[in-house]
């Protein structure tokens, strides 16, 4: 997944040395996939029967082969969705039964790239419930209320589909134990503690009017808000989930790689996060507003805490790569402070180690991961969040996107919910193009694309409107 992404940022700096341990994720343990735990999940489409003529490697590739739940396929639908000459393309039932906010979904094979369809993707509604209370003290099941997200994510694989599906399988409940810590914290108007005491009792205290003054380089403390531990915990949950994944790969045979695009709605505001070449905008009364950007290193900051990552010693014993909101005092040894690393625009809260204690490499504010409050505007129901695998974009421009959203909505009812599943598959639609002369072609005669094919649609209307 963000295996290829990380690799590839990785080589940007000369390797070496041994890379300090990371915070583990609490409920999310180095354990094979079937043992993980996490509940279970429905069963993904099943897997279609192959006939009894067929060679035993077409049986084993046929079982390998499946597709986003939501889908419901059938046996014979699953042949069909793995059918690289017919490419059809596949949408969620019309049952009734929809997607969270009516969102709409397609998608298409490729044209023979690789074996099967090596997207994936995810749409749930996920709750969290608290871990603990701010003042450190286990919260009761009594106490307080937990916190619901709902959550999409497109998922392209590449050299294999293990990772992808993995990921769409798993990645949203890294994103839910990476938030059990904060549920009351994101429920309080008040600005987040600094610090977190490690067990009830202990020295210290949450209260940000009790930290001591900032100090070294320091003109001020750095405001940290809600949005920005939300931000930060989406941030651990995809290294967690990247690390998952180079474990799981050598002892269980994970295939491949994989970019992931998620969308995260919690608290009336959407993030965006996005590692690798897929792709969201937001098409608001014909205004086009991009809302991921392309996975590469994006400030001087996270190179520097990068490099100090991979090669401690040139560090001396002196520094820590990591940043903290403030200079930390040694009284706070055992207490949770916020802090982000080098994979990190938002911030998260870990356990305070002597070695934090260093001197901080660097001290600077990174770009902020795409966030979009949904209260702030008056949405109609022709405003969407289009999410779409680089299938969609290779052959298809922001403006084509807006001008098929115009198009295809106004053909329907307002309150019309099918409209938006018919707006994704038009949208796949127009990419893939049709069988012509030995190959897929667009209108213009230009060549669609022969890669796999995912597109979300999401209105803005949100639950309120269309849960």
């Amino acid at each position: 997944m963000l295996n290829r992404v990380r690799s590839a940022v990785a080589h940007l700096v000369s390797s070496g040395g041994a890379p300090p341990p990371r915070p583990k994720s609490p409920d999310l343990p180095n354990a094979p996939l079937a043992q993980t735990a996490a509940p279970p999940e429905a069963p993904r489409s099943p897997p279609a029967r192959a006939g009894s003529a067929a060679p035993a490697k077409t049986v084993e590739a046929r079982v390998s082969f499946s597709r986003p739940t939501f889908l419901q396929l059938s046996p014979g639908g699953l042949r069909r969705a793995d059918d690289h000459a017919g490419r059809a393309v596949q949408s969620p039932p019309d049952t009734g039964r929809r997607l969270p906010w009516s969102t709409g979904y397609a998608e298409v094979i490729n044209a023979g790239k690789s074996r099967h369809n090596e997207d994936q993707a995810c749409c749930e509604v996920v709750y969290v419930e608290g871990r603990r209370s701010v003042s450190g003290a286990p919260r009761e099941p009594s106490q307080g209320q937990g916190l619901c997200f709902y959550y999409w994510g497109l998922f392209d694989g590449h050299a294999g589909g293990g990772a992808a599906e993995m990921a769409s399988r798993l990645l949203h409940r890294h994103i839910r134990e990476q938030l059990k810590d904060l549920v009351e914290i994101l429920q309080d108007p008040l600005p987040p503690p600094l610090c977190l005491p490690s067990t009830p009792g202990a020295p210290g205290s949450s209260d940000s009017s009790h930290v001591v003054g900032p100090q070294s380089c320091w003109s001020s403390q750095k405001e940290v808000t809600h949005e920005s531990l939300v931000v930060g915990a989406i941030e651990n949950a995809f290294q967690f989930m990247d690390e998952q994944m180079a474990r799981e790969r050598r002892g269980h045979q994970v295939e491949g790689g994989c970019c992931a695009l998620v969308v995260v709605y919690l608290l009336g505001k959407v993030y965006v996060a996005n590692a690798g070449d897929s792709r969201a905008i937001i098409v608001r009364n014909g205004e086009i507003i991009p809302m991921s950007r392309e996975f590469t290193p994006e400030t001087e900051r996270q190179r520097l805490q990068l490099l100090g990552f991979l090669k401690p010693e040139l560090l001396g014993g002196e520094f820590t790569h990591l940043e903290f909101p403030r200079r930390i005092q040694p009284k706070e040894l055992g207490q949770r402070m916020l802090y982000r690393d080098q994979n990190m625009t938002g911030w998260a809260y870990k356990k305070i180690e002597l070695e934090d204690l260093r001197f901080p490499l660097v001290c600077g504010e990174g770009k902020k991961v795409r966030v979009y409050d949904l209260t702030q505007y008056e949405h109609c129901p022709d405003d969407v969040l289009v999410l779409g695998t680089d299938g969609l974009w290779d052959v298809t421009s922001d403006w084509e996107v807006a001008a098929t959203v115009d198009r295809v909505l106004s053909a329907y009812e307002p309150n019309d919910a099918s409209r938006y599943t018919a707006l994704a598959q038009a949208l796949v639609l127009g990419a893939r193009g049709i069988p012509r002369d030995r190959g897929w072609r667009l209108p213009n005669n230009k060549l669609g694309s022969g890669d796999d094919i995912s597109v979300f649609v999401i209105p803005l209307g949100g639950p309120g409107s269309y849960s």
